[in-house]
């Protein structure tokens, strides 16, 4: 079958995810005939629009849709409809009750290919938590591990973007059309995913703008994708215990950090080990639960140090040895009133990743942080007490 087949079959009426599921698992040797197999299988309203499709294209509903797939096929190379017939499709969707029957993707198409863990975790995290996101996802890309997540702020964007300064593949899942940029303050990170080693998908056709409904969709492909979860920080009820969840409906391994008792959002993480999550203080603990993977070449061998210094939020911090300097000129550049990624690239001449890397350590080190309209200053004293 083809991207527009597989399209059309998506959008029948009577039809949905999980159903289109049980009929490819129920009649297989059916399935594969494209369409006698799947008229005599599907029910009577998806049949006949089917029909009407196949006899009178230009007469059915679907024509708009099929022709809209085409023009955006055609607009840049990099846009592909992967389907479970094309070479790129990840099989571990299929061990889902309820697949997409159709992704759509922008970007590199062989960030699919080594084997993924999906990091997740609060949007409102902890200078702790965004740490080791980004270490996590630093060292899992090291390891030879793609990095799956939502796009979120906080946790998701820091170890989506450690991952790809690494010179790891990140994929990320959204909960909207795929040149939908959301949240708006990742469009840099937007961007990047659409690059070398990045990659957006959805189930939304381009265009669909963001609902709320849509997420926990998102998460049941962040998480399918993915041989295991890691939960960075999460409160007690939030959107990344509903990931975890998922994962373990779909026998995935899930991990997650430790934290403190008196922090909020560390106890949707100690939940999860109470309820049988891997307890991780390091990237060995990770590691030991899943196949090795060749090492990439820009990364060498992962480091073996513990990170436990780095969440429990004693001892040295992971990146102290790239504080910043109390002169640096990026830094100089940040006051309280926020200064847009693209004015302090062109005040400082430093290309994006580079810029993007240094204002994340600020962030990490508690000196800067993103707000509506650019990057603030938090403080200029800390660099300067030492």
């Amino acid at each position: 079958m083809t991207a527009k087949d597989w399209l059309v079959l998506s959008l029948l009426p009577g039809l949905g995810p999980r159903r289109i599921q049980a009929l490819r698992e129920r009649a297989p040797e059916c399935i594969e005939s494209w369409p006698e197999g799947w008229l005599a299988l599907l029910p009577r309203p998806a049949a006949t629009a089917l029909r009407l499709w196949l006899d009178h294209p230009g007469r059915s509903p679907l024509s708009s849709s099929v022709e809209a797939l085409d023009s955006w096929l055609a607009a840049a190379p990099h846009h592909t409809l992967l389907h479970p017939d094309h070479p790129h499709w990840p099989t571990l969707l299929d061990q889902l009750p309820d697949p997409p029957p159709v992704l759509w993707a922008s970007g590199d198409l062989a960030a699919l290919r080594p084997p993924a863990l999906a990091i997740v975790g609060s949007r409102r995290p902890t200078r702790d938590g965004l740490e080791s996101a980004a270490e996590f996802g630093r060292r899992l890309a090291e390891a030879g591990y793609g990095i799956i997540s939502g796009l979120a702020l906080g946790i998701d964007g820091a170890a989506q973007r450690a991952a790809l300064d690494a010179g790891g593949r990140s994929v990320a899942v959204l909960g909207c059309g795929v040149d939908v940029v959301y949240p708006p303050r990742h469009e840099t990170l937007h961007r990047r995913l659409m690059g070398d080693s990045g990659l957006l998908l959805s189930e939304h056709p381009p265009g669909t703008q963001a609902r709320a409904a849509f997420f926990p969709r998102r998460n049941r492909i962040v998480t399918g994708l993915s041989l295991g979860v890691l939960v960075v920080e999460a409160a007690e009820k939030s959107g990344s215990l509903v990931s975890a969840r998922l994962a373990m409906e779909q026998n995935r391994e899930v991990f997650a950090l430790p934290g403190s008792v008196h922090n909020p959002q560390a106890r949707g993480c100690l939940g999860l080990i109470r309820q049988g999550a891997t307890l991780v203080t390091g990237i060995d603990d990770i590691l030991d639960e899943l196949p090795p993977q060749p090492v990439t070449a820009a990364a060498g061998s992962p480091s073996t140090a513990l990170l436990s210094d780095s969440v429990s939020g004693s001892g040295p911090s992971v990146s102290a040895a790239s504080e910043a300097d109390p002169e640096d000129p990026l830094l100089a550049l940040l006051s309280d009133r926020p200064t847009p990624l693209d004015v302090l690239i062109e005040l400082t001449g430093l290309d994006v990743g580079s810029c993007q890397r240094r204002l994340l350590e600020f962030e990490i080190e508690g000196l800067a942080t993103q707000a509506v309209g650019g990057w603030i200053r938090l403080t200029q004293t800390r660099t300067q007490a030492r």
